[in-house]
């Protein structure tokens, strides 16, 4: 009778206990190891106060990706992830007062920017929303779902699929570009040109694909019940009853040259058949697990943005709504100083996250989740303590002008070299890689590796970042070392 295959996967974020769960429903016999004390990743959560404050991602989009894989594993994810969809997507406010809400229907945001902007740039809205629609259509099949095609086979598979929608959307420009067909008005493009920071980058270089992101956004975003903590709990929750076991605090520190085994920073040896690798894949290429994970992704380009980020519980604001941009008079100055200066912005755009709002909650504070963006870590010129503070400041001063008094120093604080320690091999980049230019997206390690058996998943590789596209980078992980191993695919 043939041995059960034993696979191990490296990291418990969100695509490895995607792949966790699905090699396990297949058969194989799947053990998690995680540095960490709790599950999630970068999908994390900190005590403040005795309140788990979300210090990730807020919200869920793209729920069919979490769907397929409850019930490919032969469960209902209703039942086990209660989700409410917000049907408010975000107050955008800038210095001067000015003050824009978007919603999840295209047609009530028409409306509003009329009345912020004019009819004309409502026209441009409009049409923007069908350009975003038509790229995603165009993308779903060939590359968001599909294991990592090659630029030749997926503008192949496009043009067979459907030309228009591909020229619809210039998928050879940049996402600036893009905005500039559609909208006139500097500040609906400043709002706009904050999607691609979802995915760590400049909109001013991005990929002219990133305009599926607010197409994304607004075909659903979804609150979770117990924040974003429940959702990883669940995750991992799936992963234990397919027979997966998971191993919080152990960290490993060395794969074998041929992936047959890992050494833990304990000095265990733990044998494997196949690997899942669900850490950022810049601890491949950086050696830190050994010489011959080198080979296994490409050498890593320029980190994407970093961010500070505050998690507090502070006294309620009455003018938040659950997701807020407030925006600095120079948009193109804080670009410039994360990507090109590695600097943190003079005016930084803030985002505020009122957890409480749209879950029924009332209570005299509030939990925040308060973010700037920084540029990555850099060893040899780290962000130094005074620059930090003097950002914490502004920040804080920003955040008074808009009614919302906090003490900062009080928060939870995470920077970029926070990140690192947090997330070895990221530089602290968020994101990975950044999809600035057409061929970024092509550059991200697939599932598969130059190593025998051992494999990729997580938001640092295809399809990109988010925790839908990890969901969904697990299953090609899965998928792949299922074929390997002649285990069913689930």
């Amino acid at each position: 009778m043939a041995r059960t295959p034993r696979i191990l996967v490296i990291g418990a974020g969100v695509g490895g206990l995607a792949a966790a769960a699905r090699l396990a429903a297949g058969g194989a016999q799947v053990t998690v190891l995680e540095r960490a004390l709790t599950p999630g990743g970068k999908m994390r959560a900190v005590q403040v106060d005795g309140a788990w404050v979300d210090a990730g991602p807020t919200v869920v989009t793209m729920r069919w990706a979490f769907e397929d894989l409850f019930a490919a594993c032969g469960e209902d994810f209703a039942a086990q992830v209660k989700l409410t969809r917000a049907g408010a997507l975000a107050r955008h406010v800038w210095r001067d007062g000015a003050q824009l809400d978007l919603y999840a229907d295209v047609e009530r945001n028409a409306e509003a920017i009329r009345a912020f902007a004019g009819p004309s740039e409502a026209q441009g809205y409009l049409s923007f929303a069908r350009a975003g629609q038509r790229a995603y259509r165009a993308l779903d099949a060939p590359f968001i779902r599909a294991a990592r095609p090659n630029p030749s086979q997926l503008v192949g598979r496009l043009a067979r699929q459907s030309l228009a929608d591909l020229v619809a959307f210039s998928p050879f420009s940049t996402y600036w570009r893009q905005l500039e067909k559609h909208f006139k008005h500097p500040r609906l493009k400043q709002l706009f040109g904050r999607y691609a920071t979802y995915c760590g980058a400049s909109p001013y270089e991005a990929a002219a694909t990133m305009i599926v992101v607010p197409h994304v956004e607004r075909e659903g975003s979804w609150i979770v019940a117990g924040g974003m903590r429940a959702l990883a709990l669940a995750l991992a929750a799936l992963a234990e009853r397919k027979g997966a076991k998971l191993r919080y605090g152990c960290e490993v520190a060395r794969l074998a040259d041929d992936a047959s085994f890992v050494e833990t920073a304990q000095g265990e040896r733990i044998e494997a058949d196949a690997i899942v690798f669900n850490g950022d894949v810049g601890a491949l290429g950086a050696g830190l697990l050994g010489g011959v994970a080198r080979r296994a992704a490409p050498a890593a380009g320029p980190p994407s943005l970093s961010a500070i980020t505050w998690c507090a519980n502070a006294p309620a604001a009455a003018a938040w709504l659950r997701h807020n941009v407030l925006f600095g008079d120079d948009y193109g100055e804080e670009f410039d100083a994360v990507f090109r200066r590695q600097a943190l912005p003079r005016d930084p755009t803030i985002y505020v996250c009122a957890q409480d709002r749209e879950t029924g909650a009332s209570a005299p504070e509030e939990r925040l989740l308060i973010l700037v963006n920084a540029p990555a870590h850099h060893a040899q010129a780290p962000l130094s303590d005074r620059e930090i503070e003097t950002c914490q400041q502004t920040t804080q001063q920003a955040l008074a002008r808009f009614g919302a008094k906090l003490d900062l120093s009080h928060a939870v604080r995470t920077a970029p070299a926070d990140f690192e320690r947090l997330f070895p091999g990221s530089r602290g980049a968020l994101y990975g890689a950044p999809p600035h230019g057409w061929k970024a997206s092509f550059a991200r390690a697939g599932a598969r590796t130059a190593v025998a058996r051992l494999y990729l998943a997580g938001g640092t590789v295809h399809p990109g970042p988010g925790v839908p596209m990890a969901i969904l980078s697990g299953a090609q992980a899965a998928k792949a070392a299922a074929q390997d191993l002649g285990l069913t695919f689930r």
